[in-house]
């Protein structure tokens, strides 16, 4: 049961990722990989590749930072809530690892 919660909890934190933590995450990457295209090019940004490519990279990775963290917390509150249905002695009972008295 805790292998099928977890899976479900990933699902839902992915869900909740492209509902809730997407445009966030593409922000602050997008926000940090100008702070430092300006620190190493200097400010303003000139519209060459090498500060575009670093804003670039720096937004997926903040999407990928993002992501991480949202199906991972889903996974484990998943399977944390699989675990605690597990332990339960209705649950025991009801699918036949436990005899009635």
């Amino acid at each position: 049961m805790a292998k099928k919660a977890a899976y479900i909890g990933a699902g839902a934190g992915l869900a909740i990722f492209v509902m809730i933590g997407l445009l966030p995450g593409s922000f602050l990457g997008g926000t940090l990989g100008i702070k430092l295209a300006g620190s190493v090019f200097g400010l303003p940004l000139k519209a060459d590749l090498l500060p575009r490519v670093t804003v670039a990279l720096s937004m997926f990775l903040g999407v990928l930072i993002s992501g991480t963290i949202f199906v991972t917390g889903g996974t484990f509150i998943g399977w944390m809530m699989g675990r605690v249905i597990d332990g339960l002695p209705v649950h025991a009972y009801f699918s036949g690892r436990r005899k009635s008295k």
